[in-house]
């Protein structure tokens, strides 16, 4: 269970500052004119009202003593030109700040997803690493760095404050304490009575504070979820193909109640947290008032005793006020901090998440005719944090340049074969050999270099249709063209008036084209021909093809491939005839082998499966 410091409501341990620290150091490394700013706004915030305050009470003093009118311009000259320099060095300040702030902002995500693309494919489907991020995701808009430097900003201005206050009240309480007479309490005790009497009703502000804002956190908490809900009803409706759905089974009413239920339930949350808010508002105006009435009351009586000036019952009840307000809005942001120092946690563990896979060194051998011997070497594995095997003592040996098709029921291994193949994963035990040399020793970048694969859960981007193809790299044009063709999607790219630089959807581009899902099928295998690799690797690649162009596919599966291996995934038997080799998997191994007139001759799983699909297919 994740601690309270997540709502923002305790002060910090030794851990969560370290945290700050060093996410403050790696600022510092590249950033130093941040911090720079960051001190110097500070201070120029809190220094600056007192000037007023003291300059005032000059003031004051200075009429009721009876001063000349020069001297009186002198106090007022010199608090406006010193108001409006500090204000003139703060606005600089402010706007560099803000703009690096906004900065921050704008590349929040760029070290997160250079890590997310560089860490263990195991790290991606690791729920608590998942989580993680996700938390570091919430952030509402802001950088987890911004958001640490406004905090920050805030605690030292407060520090400041308060400093700044105690030297301007401190030569009050020395000055007082010499007037001791009799049996009367002097000024320094009744100082720091009332002290003690501010203290106590900060500490009970600060408390009534932390109480609210636990209750506020698990409101808002609570409305996220709320929110969460409405915003996938909102994207259900905003969805042409969602819709279809919706409309042909009726289902408007059913709608219409949830949204009911969320709207209802986001109500009472609002009106809950209202409430939490306007008693914590008026805590906090009841012990501003109460705090107020005894710091311009002491002072009526300091003055009235003849221990300080009128002008001094301005500077001294002012001070105190500054003193007051700013300790409790500087505990109040030290516990925001420690919330943050729980995200800053949440950051390093994320970003210090080790490289478990072995780096290897060899290069691959570059071969012409792209002939490669792979084999499976007594593989086991077990995903991460599971005890069951997927793959169990496999043993398998083919040669590259064959079409070769892997079948089998759900959960039989197949496309943890293919994640082992790929290296997205090691393997548990034993090892996998190309041109008998284990994988884990060649180069990774190399070995990756040698797939081009079309998973069931392809991705193609809102990119122009030849970046899709070219995969981000260069665009070679015929080749992108080539690809297409072979993926039996060059008329329709001939027909695109803008052709290759043609976007594929209208998310950034009203000019784009919406390709179907069996079209964006075809560009997802035109990308892995364009890759030119030595394996290709398909997992259900004719899922969302109708039967003309699943057909289409196979009869021109040789002009697509070449002489180039070919492992194919599917559920559907009857699409894998063309192979020479085809492997049934069950239960992490392979119980068969061979081509489709061989196993449907035999008795066992291949012929189970080919007879349960055959009687679909007349």
């Amino acid at each position: 269970m994740r601690p309270m410091r997540e709502k923002g409501v305790c002060l910090m341990s030794r851990k969560d500052w370290k945290n700050i620290f060093v996410l403050l150091g790696s600022l510092s490394e590249k950033h130093k004119d941040v911090l720079v700013s960051l001190v110097g706004l500070s201070v120029f915030t809190a220094v600056r009202p007192f000037i007023t305050v003291v300059l005032t009470g000059m003031l004051v003093d200075a009429v009721y003593a009876g001063a000349g009118l020069e001297r009186l311009l002198r106090y007022v000259a010199i608090g406006v030109l010193g108001t409006f320099l500090m204000h003139a060095a703060e606005g600089v300040l402010v706007m560099f700040f803000n703009r690096k702030l906004e900065y921050m902002q704008e590349i929040q995500g760029q070290p997160l997803n250079k890590k997310s693309m560089e860490m263990d494919y195991e790290y991606l489907e690791n729920v608590e690493v998942h989580e993680t991020r996700q938390r570091l995701e919430r952030l509402g808009g802001w950088s987890l760095m911004a958001r640490v430097l406004s905090v920050m900003n805030k605690i030292l201005r407060e520090g400041v404050t308060v400093i700044a206050a105690i030297f301007v009240v401190a030569p009050m309480f020395i000055r007082g304490s010499h007037s001791l007479s009799g049996g009367f309490v002097g000024s320094w005790l009744m100082s720091l009575l009332l002290l003690a009497a501010v203290l106590l009703l900060t500490m009970a502000e600060f408390k009534c504070g932390r109480y609210f804002n636990s209750k506020m956190a698990d409101t808002r908490k609570q409305m996220s979820g709320q929110e969460a809900r409405f915003k996938y009803y909102m994207e259900i409706l905003s969805g042409c193909e969602s819709q279809k759905d919706l409309r042909t089974c009726k289902q408007q009413k059913l709608y219409e109640r949830e949204f009911e239920d969320i709207a209802r339930g986001i109500k009472k949350t609002i009106d809950r947290l209202a409430r939490y808010t306007v008693q914590d508002t008026f805590t906090q105006h009841t012990v501003s008032a109460l705090t107020g009435f005894l710091v311009y009351a002491f002072a009526g009586l300091l003055a009235f005793a003849g221990l300080i000036s009128i002008g001094g019952v301005v500077t001294y009840a002012a001070s105190i006020l500054l003193f007051t307000e700013s300790m409790g809005r500087l505990v109040y942001q030290l516990s925001w901090l420690g919330g943050n120092s729980v995200l800053a946690g949440d950051y390093f563990t994320y970003m210090g998440l080790a490289q478990r896979k072995h780096e290897g060194t060899i290069p691959v051998e570059k071969r012409r005719d792209d002939r490669f011997s792979v084999e499976f070497d007594h593989v086991s594995f077990q995903y991460p944090g599971s005890e069951n095997y997927v793959i169990k003592d496999l043993n398998l040996k083919f040669e590259i340049g064959e079409k070769m098709a892997i079948v089998g029921r759900n959960g039989s291994g197949k496309t943890t074969f293919i994640k082992l193949l790929c290296r997205l994963y090691d393997v548990t035990e034993g090892c996998i050999k190309v041109n008998g040399i284990d994988i884990r020793k060649y180069d990774y970048a190399q070995y990756c270099d040698l797939f081009a694969v079309v998973f069931q859960d392809f991705r193609v981007f809102d990119f122009p249709l030849g970046e899709n193809v070219a995969a981000g790299g260069r665009v070679e044009k015929e080749r992108a063209a080539d690809a297409l063709e072979r993926a039996g999607l060059g008329e329709r790219c001939r027909a695109l008036p803008q052709g290759l630089q043609t976007a594929v959807g209208k998310e950034f581009e009203e000019s784009g084209v919406n390709f179907s899902g069996g079209e964006r099928q075809k560009i997802a295998i035109a990308r892995a021909i364009y890759r030119n690799a030595a394996f290709v690797i398909m997992d259900e690649p004719t899922a969302a093809l109708d039967p003309e162009s699943e057909c289409e596919v196979y009869a021109g599966f040789d002009t697509m491939v070449g002489r180039k291996t070919a492992i194919y995934i599917s559920h559907r038997l009857a699409s894998c005839r063309f192979c020479q080799d085809i492997l049934v998997f069950d239960g992490g191994k392979v119980v068969q082998r061979g081509r489709h007139e061989e196993l449907e001759s035999q008795e066992g799983l291949y012929k189970e499966l080919w007879d349960a699909q055959a009687q679909y297919y007349a």
